[in-house]
């Protein structure tokens, strides 16, 4: 994992798969909140007009120089859980976006803070 210090710095950044196809541009980064580290980056989607924020695991992910490279291709991120550009990801909807990658989640606990 890379420092969660900066993470501001990573917005507006393009977020590429591993084979650099572009998923999308950094909108904001959500952290594990037992562990303050950086988890999912919510990534600006669509095409002009119907943008959306798609949820990207940044596990193994990789900062560089004008993107982050992350470990899931763009045809998995693309039917991934989302949210409208304006909106905060609900508590009720955190267990969807971790069994969509396979991550385990436990009840009853927000594990997700937007920063």
């Amino acid at each position: 994992m890379f420092p969660a210090e900066n993470i501001r710095d990573w917005r507006t950044l393009n977020v590429v798969d591993p084979s650099g196809s572009k998923i999308g541009t950094l909108e904001s980064v959500y952290v594990d909140t037992t562990t303050d580290q950086p988890f999912f980056a919510a990534v600006v989607t669509g095409i002009i007009g119907r943008h959306k924020l798609t949820f990207v695991p940044l596990t193994d992910a990789t900062v560089a120089p004008g993107h982050i490279r992350v470990t899931v291709s763009k045809d998995l991120a693309k039917n991934a859980p989302s949210i409208d550009t304006d909106g905060e990801l609900p508590a009720d909807a955190e267990p969807d976006v971790f069994s969509y990658y396979g991550f385990a989640y436990t009840p009853g606990v927000r594990r997700l803070a937007r920063r």
